[in-house]
């Protein structure tokens, strides 16, 4: 048992060792790129196995930006899938009717960008109102939201109304999946550790006394709101064109609640929590999957259940060194080492 502890201890070392370095994250990215890009081109992983992986990207960047709301900035939305849908009509109508065919492929980034600042515009509109008022506001009007554009997406025929849009091509691929996600990742990680991610949290914990600071509140739910919405568009161009169909009830309140299940499993105001209960959520569906529709009763009751033991989720409020800033990590091995030094009964 000794010896057991103490190779733990000497593997955890060397672990934060490894990663504290300014090298790994530069190396990671590359050796997962470089991965993708063989899958993709040489097929030596199945063709299901990848589709699952390019869902779970997707569900990634869903959660991870809903976080930044329902986490990070303690407000409550349930209007992504709201946001995802402007994202994948926009992206869907961009490739198959405005651009030129057999250029589809080149331009598909173009496409996929333009259906997150669609969804952008969008959450701008929507959070101008929204932020007028406080507490649980937020989610009606999300709410309200995302029965809005269920609505008029069906009730457009130029878009398919309630039969779809297809004629997609198969544009979504891994290695466009992995450089999406973690461009969300990173952005969405470097927001939370600035300054203006720390305005984000004082909104979360005391909105009154940020204000108070000089803090403009106002300003910045809107500017995370206008994000977290950005994401949600580059996850439904990514969607509409991995799954080559979308119809307006795949963007109904289900859809809102599985991102919602998926944030709360992983852990509020937590990127790793977010990663995870993507992760999670998303291959436990495809287990699921023999059971049919009993699948859909099982995952809200598995958010009923987190609610009531443990609230916060796997990762609630807690980070992973891998995502905390180097120089936050110099400053705790600092503290750690004066703290060994240190005689006993000091403080």
């Amino acid at each position: 048992m000794i010896r057991a502890k103490t190779a733990y201890r000497t593997w955890r070392d060397r672990w934060r060792r490894l990663t504290a370095r300014k090298y790994f994250w530069p190396a990671v990215l590359t050796a997962g790129l470089a991965f993708s890009i063989a899958a993709d081109k040489y097929d030596f992983v199945d063709l299901y196995v990848q589709l699952i992986i390019i869902y779970v990207g997707i569900n990634i960047i869903l959660t991870v930006s809903l976080n930044l709301i329902n986490g990070y900035m303690g407000e409550f939305s349930v209007g992504h899938a709201g946001f995802m849908a402007v994202g994948a009509y926009t992206a869907s109508l961009l490739t198959v009717y405005a651009f030129p065919p057999g250029l589809q492929q080149l331009l598909f980034p173009l496409a996929v960008l333009a259906g997150g600042l669609a969804a952008a515009l969008i959450g701008f509109l929507v959070a101008i109102p929204s932020f007028k008022t406080r507490g649980d506001y937020l989610a009606i009007v999300t709410l309200a939201f995302c029965m809005i554009v269920k609505s008029v997406l069906e009730n457009i025929d130029a878009v398919g109304g309630p039969r779809g849009l297809l004629g997609m091509e198969k544009l979504t691929t891994l290695p466009w999946v992995f450089f999406w996600t973690a461009l969300s990742v990173w952005v969405i990680r470097n927001l939370v550790y600035s300054n203006f991610g720390r305005g984000v949290l004082s909104v979360r914990e005391d909105e009154i006394a940020a204000d108070l600071m000089s803090v403009n509140t106002r300003q910045v739910k809107i500017i995370a709101f206008i994000v977290s919405s950005f994401f949600a568009g580059i996850a439904g161009g990514l969607f509409a064109h991995a799954l080559q169909f979308i119809n307006p009830r795949m963007f109904d309140i289900i859809k809102s609640t599985d991102v919602l299940i998926m944030v709360y499993l992983g852990g509020i105001a937590s990127i790793a929590g977010s990663v995870i209960g993507a992760v999670i959520y998303t291959i436990l569906l495809e287990i699921l999957r023999p059971l049919g529709v009993w699948r859909m009763v099982f995952m809200p009751l598995l958010l009923v259940v987190l609610m009531i033991y443990r609230p916060r989720g796997i990762m609630g409020l807690r980070e992973t060194r891998l995502f905390e800033p180097l120089s936050d990590l110099a400053t705790i091995t600092l503290w750690r080492q004066k703290k060994k030094e240190a005689p006993d009964g000091a403080p």
